[in-house]
């Protein structure tokens, strides 16, 4: 009796090593691009051309703001030395030299030197929404992604449900659950996917309106300078 007991535990032994085993040899795993395929392909190829446009918008952008947030110390000092010798030319030259929102706003205000203050203002203002407008160029475009490719994903997951619920009523009661991982999988992938560009595009815009914001205030702070240097008594 003992050496049949030993038998049975010894079989059952070699029985769990044996199920182990196939389990190690049947388990699969899931690459980036299997779960690009998994979530359709007509889902996955658009949220991939948006989060290359959010990128290319963000870096562009970046890069213009942060050339254009780029501010000469000595600059209004120069031209406040030229503008009381009386170098108007010279302050213009100056200001063509330097190539930033800034500078082109005080040579716009430089031209207008003999016409009413009022005149020179709105002059000056004209110029910096037209710089501030192109500052935030493409930046409505990003801000299109952060809110579109959510909703992109969304739809990916409401069609994977209605693909699952679709293969469970054909199916029966005799349904399989590798039946249903096909349209639960796209569903989880294009959802996960969506939030990812989304957040991403999110973020972005954020960061550049914010840079954008300081841009200007930087110019409304050049503007005030320039006007009170005109209102200095000669």
């Amino acid at each position: 009796m003992l050496f049949n007991l030993l038998l049975q535990i010894a079989e059952t032994g070699a029985q769990n090593v044996e199920n182990t085993a196939d389990a190690e040899t049947t388990e699969k795993t899931l690459s980036i691009f299997q779960l690009y395929v998994e979530g359709g392909l007509w889902i996955m190829i658009p949220l991939t051309i948006m989060s290359i446009i959010a990128v290319y918008i963000f870096v562009e952008r970046y890069m213009a703001i942060q050339k254009a947030s780029k501010l000469d110390p000595d600059f209004m000092n120069q031209i406040k030395n030229q503008i009381i010798q009386g170098k108007i030319e010279e302050a213009k030259n100056t200001c063509l030299r330097s190539d930033n929102p800034r500078a082109r706003m005080i040579e716009k205000g430089i031209s207008r030197i003999g016409k009413p203050l009022s005149d020179i203002s709105a002059a000056i203002e004209n110029v910096g929404k037209l710089e501030v407008f192109k500052l935030e160029k493409s930046l409505s475009s990003l801000a299109t992604i952060a809110g579109a490719a959510p909703m992109i994903g969304f739809l990916g997951t409401v069609v994977g449900m209605i693909m699952t619920f679709h293969q469970m009523s054909i199916s029966g009661n005799g349904v399989e659950i590798s039946e249903l991982s096909g349209g639960i999988m796209m569903a989880m992938v294009t959802t996960v996917a969506g939030l990812i560009v989304g957040i991403i595009a999110y973020v972005a815009y954020n960061q550049l309106v914010a840079k954008v914001s300081k841009v200007v205030f930087s110019l409304e702070a050049t503007t005030v300078e320039f006007m009170d240097l005109l209102q200095e008594p000669a």
